[in-house]
């Protein structure tokens, strides 16, 4: 049966509805912006037919498939008809992995009951070359960058937020990664694939695009299990740098408020177990300490002190020097400082 198809660039990312049946393992490594995930196959399921596919036969997989799905097909139709009942104007678009035989199934079969519906060609590795091609471009389009630097817990990503939401151009890395850069960095966050970074990257670079610069904060090449584009960080390298000086204990107090130590506290203590091996000897001995009378301020001292902030005092000698140092009390006096710094530097822009 012949079903009706659309290629990716006549599609309306930001308004039609996705349904992406692939598996959950798959649809939580990536997918496409707003998509709802109706899976054919669990994912021990889709393992069992690609395991029929290798050692018997296409054939075999097939039937193998289509007596799983069999039994799911009343409630799948329930779901999608309530989809479209929802969304009685926008249209239906459903992917699989490449355009083949899941979503081709799905479009069929809902065509049949009466729910009007498309298959994404190419299946989601054509937005995959979508997305690859909006960085590469990037890349060629170079823009100047300007980096908030300062130690750890100078509120540089919260700044960055609030200006982001006060239209600056801010590209937010850890916010994008769903991680915050350190071994703690995952803890109440919601760690993402390389392939969902960049297409999330992409999104934002797209909104974008009239942008004369960027604003960004300082961040090493990798952030969790992200690795950061070059042309990322050859602007960092080559950027105007904003240092921000907050005092000592109120760093401390900052983030211990972000981690939330009380509802965090076994990711905390898994966390802590990995970075023991990186601290000298006695920084360990009094690190554990503190940890077991449950002292987390002075716990997280002990890191900032001997170990975070040692550790940016080296990585900040390989950058040109700052063009701002910035010395703030509060968050909304960080906002104001920095705000007036940008605005400042980026007038003849």
């Amino acid at each position: 049966m012949n079903v009706s198809t659309i290629a990716l660039k006549d599609v309306k990312l930001s308004e039609d509805i996705f349904i992406d049946v692939r598996s959950p393992a798959e649809f939580a490594e990536y997918h496409l912006p707003q998509a709802v995930n109706f899976p054919l196959f669990r994912n021990e399921e889709r393992a069992e037919v690609g395991t029929m596919y290798k050692q018997h036969s296409r054939e075999k997989a097939m039937e193998l498939g289509l007596t799983k799905f069999s039994m799911k097909l009343p409630s799948y139709y329930q779901q999608v008809k309530a989809l479209r009942a929802a969304n009685p104007k926008k249209r239906l678009v459903v992917y699989c992995w490449r355009g083949g035989m899941r979503s081709k199934t799905i479009v069929s079969t809902m065509s049949l009951m009466g729910i009007d519906c498309y298959q994404l060609e190419g299946g989601i590795r054509s937005y995959r070359r979508h997305v690859q091609a909006i960085l590469a471009q990037a890349a060629k389009t170079p823009r100047p960058y300007i980096i908030l630097s300062g130690h750890t817990g100078t509120m540089k990503t919260e700044i960055l937020l609030q200006l982001e939401k006060e239209g600056y151009p801010v590209l937010d890395f850890e916010g994008l990664a769903g991680h915050r850069g350190s071994i703690f960095g995952h803890i109440g966050m919601e760690p993402r694939s390389q392939k969902s970074f960049e297409a999330r990257l992409s999104e934002r670079l797209i909104e974008l695009k009239n942008a004369s610069y960027f604003i960004i904060e300082s961040e090493s090449k990798r952030i969790g299990r992200v690795i950061l584009p070059d042309f990322i960080m050859d602007g960092k390298q080559q950027g105007i740098r904003i240092e921000l000086r907050y005092p000592f204990w109120k760093r401390v107090e900052h983030i211990l408020a972000t981690y939330k130590v009380e509802e965090h506290s076994t990711a905390i203590y898994e966390a802590a177990e990995k970075i023991q091996k990186r601290l000298s000897p006695l920084l360990q001995e009094e690190a554990l300490r503190a940890l077991e009378q449950k002292d987390f301020h002075r716990y997280v001292a002990l890191l900032l002190e001997q170990y975070y902030d040692k550790r940016y005092d080296h990585s900040f000698k390989q950058y040109k020097q700052c063009e701002q140092t910035i010395e703030i009390k509060s968050f909304e006096d960080g906002v104001k400082k920095v705000k007036e710094t940008i605005d400042s530097l980026t007038s003849g822009l």
